[in-house]
């Protein structure tokens, strides 16, 4: 394991944690060159779950690119990492729940979204602008309308 603040190859694990859901092990390690210490999960690796994109073509499910995004569209809002780390977790969790072992990327962006809009809605309209593909301000505004009436029926109630 490469240490990712200097590369050298050489850590000794601190501790090593068993996940909630007994899938995946979290080990906490520390760089033999330069001390600082970083945190690895160990997964097994299995048949891969796939996702059908818009175009039909199907790819390997990563994790890293569903947090990435997240990562974006929450980027100076109050969302925690563990709240961001949850949401992918239950995307993985949705598709692996699936018998044929794959979904649609419009099945996991609409799970995505609408988890993130009941978190922060500024992290909604980002993510949705970009899963959207939003062509013109027209289709940001009706976007932001159909938000703002949800909102009013809610506080309505």
């Amino acid at each position: 394991m490469k240490c990712p603040y200097c590369g050298f190859a050489q850590d000794r694990v601190v501790d090593s944690r068993e996940s909630k859901e007994a899938d995946s092990i979290r080990r906490r390690r520390e760089c033999e060159r330069c001390n600082k210490r970083f945190t690895t999960y160990e997964r097994i690796d299995e048949i891969p779950y796939m996702v059908v994109k818009k175009d039909g073509r199907r790819e390997k499910f990563e994790r890293q690119k569903v947090l990435s995004g997240l990562l974006h569209a929450c980027e100076k809002r109050p969302v925690s990492a563990s709240e961001m780390e949850s949401l992918v977790d239950e995307a993985e969790s949705y598709l692996t729940d699936s018998p044929e072992r794959e979904r649609t990327t419009s099945d996991i962006g609409e799970l995505l979204m609408n988890r993130l809009k009941a978190l922060d809605t500024v992290a909604y309209i980002r993510f949705a602008s970009v899963y959207r593909d939003f062509k013109d301000v027209g289709e940001f505004k009706e976007e932001l309308e159909q938000l703002l009436a949800t909102q009013r029926k809610g506080a309505q109630r």
